[in-house]
């Protein structure tokens, strides 16, 4: 295809990608005007329109965020305020056919606070080459979105704010990418009426908020939430209370108005954004500093309990977690996740004072699914590293597979696949290792550690399986693959069906039926 068929007149102006391994590619395509000035800690809107063609064979920046070794923000990325891009891969051929193909929108994890979509790891090439093996072409969205106390903080009652900050500044961001996904995909070749918003962790958490999001409403057809902490969604008091943290880290002068505060240096909102983020796990176990808010407007309610009312949008569901999700979190230095008796004992005590109506299992229903020899914190025990698991990420599925599922398909699942060396590590399948098989970039080169041991043939297996259920699910809702026997059912609360992810695909039904009798319905989490 010749370079001039790569430029696609969008809403907003003409863009010109480029084709890459059999795959045009757009990248660094603005969807919201840059949120600097006056629109700091305002909600995204529209970009200025413009006449000549744009450039968009390089990445747009990304948010700014502290410097994390292990994530690769993507080849010649910067960090800047300046940060709303998206990115588009599509089968060759597709904008200048005129094809109409399911489109799924990525949206990045990291606590709120770090990742792109520009990152290596979520590179659309290869997720979009099999879905054109597999005779299901799709495109694949990524996104940028506000994160730390860029996207997350609650100003509105500071003095003399009188409306002059927005809450929730990160997911208005994923809502206008969503629009203009909604407004300008066809031109790409894909089918704004088949859109699968998909999210691991963080943006798990945005998944499962966007349900219950009024803006939100025909903006996406199906939705993919993996590892979601469903219950890490504060009220604007907790909100207010981490703000107050970070206007003490970024030593703001009492009654700082706001045109003194975004006239704040970026490195200066880093640098403190990074300290609330390592403070507000140590002082109050089991949150974290950012998190979506229920603002009564944007996101009006708690998303499980506009689920359980019929209040979100009843949109096909897949959802899950991974067998060790906490794994990961025990070589942390700092405790994001709650994962010794000391810190799991913080966590349910923070959770009795904030929440004393709730009645906290006791020793016997704990036994039922951890073992005898799992008690309370506080008495005893030990596999305090699942107790957290569960509290963060299993029960808020599961919570949420029970609400969801009176009103649409729900498809449940857990990721079970390790590598040998991840086993041999105590790693196990622990949070955001589906990533790799999800995207189709596990092991890109011999350098990479994970098959060190073996396991590349079962990897690419699994890899395959997992590729046409989340493709399938995005076509047509379906989410078969002809590479195994197990059929994954439509949970319910009668059957509770399930699907493990492992080196072979497994359909059980009642896996959860212990951690139901243990947690029971009501859900434990913090406001």
């Amino acid at each position: 295809m010749s370079e001039e068929a790569l430029i696609v007149d969008t809403v907003f102006g003409p863009v010109a990608g480029a084709q890459s391994s059999g795959v045009d590619v757009w990248k660094g395509v603005p969807f919201a005007a840059p949120p600097v000035g006056e629109l700091r800690w305002r909600r995204a809107r529209d970009p200025e329109p413009w006449t000549e063609v744009r450039d968009a064979t390089a990445f747009g920046g990304v948010c700014p965020q502290p410097v994390m070794p292990i994530i690769d923000l993507g080849a010649g990325t910067t960090a800047d305020e300046d940060c709303l891009y998206l990115n588009i891969w599509s089968p060759a051929g597709a904008a200048e056919s005129g094809a109409r193909h399911p489109v799924l929108v990525w949206v990045h994890g990291g606590a709120y606070i770090c990742g792109s979509g520009s990152q290596p790891m979520y590179d659309g090439t290869a997720l979009v080459r099999a879905s054109i093996d597999e005779d299901t072409p799709a495109l694949v969205v990524t996104l940028n979105y506000r994160m730390g106390a860029f996207g997350f903080t609650e100003f509105g009652d500071l003095p003399g704010a009188d409306g002059a900050f927005d809450t929730n500044c990160g997911l208005s961001d994923v809502v206008q990418a969503l629009r203009w996904v909604r407004d300008d995909i066809e031109r790409f070749g894909g089918d704004p009426d088949r859109v699968t918003v998909f999210g691991e962790s963080a943006g798990g958490g945005v998944v499962t908020s966007l349900l219950a999001m009024p803006e939100a409403k025909g903006l996406f057809a199906r939705a993919i939430a993996q590892s979601s902490p469903v219950t890490s969604v504060y009220d604007r008091e907790r909100g207010a209370r981490h703000t107050d943290l970070f206007l003490d880290e970024v030593h703001a002068p009492a009654g700082a108005t706001p045109e003194q505060l975004r006239r704040l240096p970026v490195a200066a909102l880093v640098s403190a954004s990074t300290r609330v983020f390592n403070r507000v796990p140590v002082e109050f176990p089991g949150t974290i500093a950012y998190a979506p808010m229920i603002d009564g407007d944007l996101l009006p309610r708690d998303p499980i309990a506009a689920i359980r009312d019929g209040q979100a949008h009843d949109v096909p569901l897949m959802i899950g977690t991974n067998r060790d999700e906490t794994s990961l979190f025990k070589w942390m230095k700092a405790p994001l996740m709650p994962v010794t008796e000391q810190q799991v004992a913080a966590m349910f005590e923070l959770i009795a004072q904030e929440q004393p109506e709730l009645a906290i299992p006791g020793d016997d229903e704990v036994a039922i699914a951890y073992g005898a020899d799992s008690r309370i914190p506080g008495r005893g025990g030990q596999k305090f590293m699942g107790i957290s698991r569960d509290l963060a990420f299993r029960m808020p599925a599961v919570w949420t597979a029970e609400a969801h599922s009176r009103r649409a398909p729900v498809y449940l699942y857990r990721y079970d696949w390790a590598t040998p060396l991840f086993r041999m590590l105590g790693i196990g399948a622990t949070h955001a290792t589906e990533l790799p098989y999800v995207f189709g970039n596990p092991a890109s080169t011999r350098l990479d550690i994970s098959y060190r041991l073996g396991g590349r043939k079962t990897g690419l297996r699994v890899r395959r399986r997992m590729q046409e259920r989340w493709l399938g699910f995005a076509a047509n809702g379906d989410p078969a693959s002809v590479d195994s026997d197990a059929e994954w059912k439509p949970y319910t609360s009668a059957d509770q069906h399930s699907l493990l992810i492992g080196a072979t695909d497994t359909a059980v039904s009642e896996l959860d039926r212990n951690l139901l009798r243990a947690w029971g319905s009501d859900v434990l989490s913090f406001r």
